[in-house]
């Protein structure tokens, strides 16, 4: 491992770079452990990105939402290839809600898994590994769920309409993003309409090359409506869609959005119309002013993701819900409910077949302040799953899930934190689109998967200066194979990253900084995992993120970002080292109240480089790599009313 002088001037800048966030000491309840800091809950894996970073990162991307994280990285280029992995564990393997609704995943492996445009996220919540028991089913290596913004979250208690419209433009391929949204509440009722529109052209490397088939051609619309009695029972609906129909690299008629081409010439890559969507639809009941221990709320939610990548194409379809309670405890809470979903994976396209997964689940997850000194989260889950074949083979398992986590402060500055996990992940489906392609799938020795996970760790807080670190451990066992190879989906693998995660963070009035280190050593049946090891997971290595801030007025601030990725030698071929700084300051001008301008340097170096947790970067024989864009000068303005 090296760093070089590239990177410690990345350091220098970024410190010296960005926007003002105070420190946080309110109680948080992020994942299995309520404690008092964030730093606490980073260290049992469970990081909120907020919505204070969320503004500074102004992200048009689910990469740009996690960058200067070094525990959740994101591949590259078009939306519909995006990819998140945490500690090197691809999304499939974990849970992943939005506004609470599960999302079905896993169309086509040349794609993501979920279609998100983050226009109005209101947070993140990661939780590595360790995941509470109302995190819901199969969150193996952990979960991910995002929240979206509500009317309420933009408007003041007395107003009753409101708005947002925003343009961003810019180099290399930007284009130009348009946002838009209107908000308003009245007599308990209030709605919330929001659209967005990306096009571009192929953006170039930091080599000046153009890199074909990563243009820019998004569409997203949501739809909110809410309705809060007097007494604090609130009845919500959501509905959202987001397409990405651009032009896309094809090799042998196949769509391969995750990869720069193929070096072999007898398979030249063409560029075709691609698609991928995801429509989500979400009713929901919650009592925020509970009386005694009745506390309870219910979610019903239908979504689909589908990709069309030109050969073949397939739907993912999802109908799952919840209705829980929360229990008010003398030190604390204990959430008991259940959950179900009905799941299935259907071929449309180049071939045909289906597979369908349904699983019930009963769960309760406790949360306690047992004294001053010690907090502690356990709880325990029992799935049962049904599964059918694309043969009409089927199956069926339960299994049981417990988790348990402590906080103990050793002095006024130490703390300890520790967490174990044992998670029944069960059956999975397999790819929609290449259901039974080329030859009949088969499902013998077809079984159900678990994971085992710990974690351990310190913390050291004193004034503005905060420091945490902690190893970790998370093995996956018997994951079927969602890509069957011949056709083989009982084909099994055991997947496995351990490591250890760093930050150290410095808050003073007027700005923060903030670097982050994690080492993941991912393997696949106990040896080095390969960058082309589809929904499990990618040789990430160590990564290090940096951001900073500073406001140098009320109304002007600047920051920045950055990733560090050193060399991985573990694997056959070398994965190369590359500094990445990105900077931006935005301006709120006195004269025009609700606009705010903004001016960002992505790349700032124009380093020529792949994301660590790209497709096929140890494949360089027959895999050309897909670069990320190269220096990028973006400018927008929004204005709020």
């Amino acid at each position: 491992m090296t760093f070089t002088n590239r990177g410690a001037l990345l350091l220098t800048t970024a410190i010296c770079a960005a926007s003002s966030v105070s420190a946080q000491d309110d109680a948080t309840f992020l994942g299995t452990l309520r404690i008092e800091s964030e730093q606490a809950q980073s260290l049992l894996g469970n990081t909120e990105i907020t919505e204070e970073e969320l503004d500074d990162r102004a992200p048009a991307s689910v990469a740009d939402v996690f960058s200067g994280e070094s525990s959740v990285t994101v591949s590259g280029g078009a939306a519909m290839a995006q990819k998140v992995l945490v500690n090197g564990v691809e999304e499939s393997l974990l849970s992943v809600t939005i506004d609470g609704a599960r999302q079905n995943k896993g169309a086509f492996h040349h794609t993501g898994n979920v279609l998100i445009d983050p226009y109005l996220l209101k947070r993140v919540e990661v939780s590595e590994g360790i995941a509470p028991a109302d995190a819901g089913p199969g969150a193996l290596g952990g979960a991910l769920a995002y929240t979206t913004k509500d009317a309420r979250d933009l408007l003041d208690l007395d107003d009753p309409f409101g708005g947002m419209i925003g343009v961003t433009t810019g180099d290399n391929g930007t284009g130009v993003r348009r946002n838009m949204a209107l908000y308003g509440q009245q007599g308990g009722f209030e709605w919330l309409l929001s659209a967005s529109r990306q096009t571009g052209d192929d953006y170039e490397d930091g080599d000046g090359d153009e890199v074909e088939g990563t243009e820019a051609d998004l569409t997203s619309y949501m739809l909110k409506l809410g309705y809060t009695t007097k007494s604090g029972k609130r009845l919500t609906f959501a509905a959202s869609e987001t397409e990405d129909t651009g032009g896309r690299a094809s090799q042998g008629g196949f769509i391969r959005s995750d990869f720069g081409g193929l070096v072999s010439a007898s398979r030249p890559t063409t560029i075709i119309d691609g698609y991928a969507r995801r429509s989500s639809y979400t009713l929901s009941y919650t009592d925020e002013n509970p009386q005694g221990w009745f506390a309870p709320s219910a979610q019903l939610t239908y979504n689909e993701q589908e990709v069309d990548v030109g050969a073949v194409s397939g739907v993912n379809y999802s109908l799952s819900g919840n209705v829980e309670n929360e229990f008010h405890l003398a030190n604390g809470t204990l959430t008991a409910g259940i959950d179900a979903f009905d799941e299935s994976a259907v071929a449309t396209e180049g071939t045909s077949g289906a597979e369908s997964h349904q699983n019930v689940g009963l769960y309760a997850q406790a949360r306690q302040d047992l004294n001053d000194r010690l907090s502690v989260s356990y709880g325990l889950r029992y799935d049962y799953q049904w599964f059918e074949g694309a043969d009409g083979s089927d199956f069926e398992e339960g299994g049981f899930s417990g988790n348990a986590a402590l906080d103990y402060v050793l002095t006024d500055t130490l703390t300890l934190n520790a967490g174990l996990a044992t998670t029944f992940g069960g059956f999975a489906l397999g790819e929609a689109a290449l259901v039974n392609y080329g030859s009949d799938w088969t499902y013998d020795d077809f079984g159900a998967s678990r994971s085992n996970s710990a974690r351990i760790g310190l913390r050291w807080n004193s004034g503005p200066w905060a420091i945490s670190g902690a190893l970790f451990h998370t093995e996956i066992n018997n994951v079927n194979a969602v890509l069957p190879s011949g056709g083989d989906r009982g084909a099994q693998a055991d997947v496995t990253t351990r490591g250890f995660d760093g930050s150290l963070a410095y808050n003073w009035d007027r700005g923060f900084a903030k670097v982050n280190y994690t080492h993941a050593n991912v393997t696949l049946d106990d040896d080095t995992i390969s960058g082309t090891s589809y929904y499990l997971g990618r040789p990430v290595g160590s990564i290090m993120g940096l951001e900073a801030g500073y406001d140098i007025r009320d109304n002007w601030r600047v920051g920045g970002t950055a990733e560090i990725a050193f060399e991985n030698d573990s694997t056959d071929t070398d994965l190369p080292a590359y500094e990445v700084l990105n900077l931006y300051t935005t301006y709120q001008p006195a004269a025009l109240n609700g606009l705010e301008l903004r001016m960002d340097i992505k790349n700032v170096f124009d380093e020529q480089y792949a994301s660590r947790s790209s497709d096929g970067l140890d494949y360089t024989g027959s895999v050309i790599p897909l670069y990320e864009p190269g220096r990028t000068f973006t400018v927008s303005a929004t204005m709020r009313f």
